[in-house]
């Protein structure tokens, strides 16, 4: 994934305002994905660990 420079807006950290009325203008769609992007870049996208894990256990009967 990449940003999108083009729409980059920096204003002061203490501005929770504009941010807010940003965030809830959005879809909830459209706010899922950016929670997935910033998910992706902070922990990284392995394509192996995407599916379950599967557990194996052996047990002896008596």
């Amino acid at each position: 994934m990449q940003m999108d420079k083009t729409r980059l807006l920096i204003t002061a950290l203490d501005d929770d305002a504009d941010e807010r009325a940003y965030w809830l203008s959005q879809s909830p769609q459209k706010r899922l994905l950016a929670l997935e992007q910033m998910r992706q870049i902070i922990y990284g996208y392995d394509t192996f660990t995407t599916r379950l894990q599967r557990v194996l256990t052996i047990t002896e009967r008596t």
